[in-house]
């Protein structure tokens, strides 16, 4: 299958509304035969907007989203990095005029979003793998202590103590402890 909306240039609107609209039908979990009949459209229709070829009308879109139950300006909306990384010494700091305290914003929480926090005490010896999670699951990993590989299974990071990371958990990914008493801060986000 020859995906085209690869070969499209990322900030146009065509090619940007392409990549939204296939990104979505994936998070739905959705194949394109599916989705062109849910809102009935061809699936050829479909097939060329993912491919960023047509132009077509708010009614089209408006099919789609309501077939995938999203807002239809949810193909408008620019996707979020699939991985970001905060090294301790980068970020916006801001400090505060009474006390010795300085505040990183490492991430915002996106709206209606759900967040669990864990605490991870890691030894270093055996990777840990875990599995792909539901589409739109985004983990955040603040090092504390000691040193650790994480991210996705296929590229993970070195991480120090301060370093921040955040990836996609919709694919598999790892934690390895590097040094004894590893010490992690671990935010998982569902959509």
């Amino acid at each position: 299958m020859n995906d085209k909306t690869n070969d499209l240039p990322h900030s146009s609107p065509i090619g940007l509304l392409a990549m939204a609209i296939k990104r979505e039908r994936l998070n739905a979990g959705l194949s394109v035969s599916e989705l062109a009949k849910r809102a009935g459209v061809a699936k050829s229709t479909l097939s060329q907007l993912e491919g960023g070829v047509g132009n077509p009308s708010i009614e089209t879109l408006w099919a789609l989203a309501m077939a995938m139950g999203l807002q239809v300006t949810r193909f408008l909306e620019q996707p979020t990095p699939q991985l970001k990384v905060i090294r301790a010494n980068e970020g916006v700091t801001v400090h505060a005029e009474d006390a010795p305290y300085a505040a990183t914003l490492l991430d915002n929480c996106p709206p209606g979003a759900l967040r669990n926090l864990y605490r991870v005490l890691a030894q270093p010896g055996r990777q840990r793998l875990s599995r792909a999670h539901p589409p739109g699951t985004v983990e955040h990993v603040l090092l504390c202590r000691g040193r650790a590989l994480a991210g996705p299974l296929d590229r993970p990071l070195c991480l120090e103590p301060g370093d921040y990371i955040k990836y996609s958990a919709s694919s598999a990914h790892l934690f390895e402890a590097l040094e004894p008493d590893t010490l992690a801060l671990i935010v998982m986000e569902h959509p």
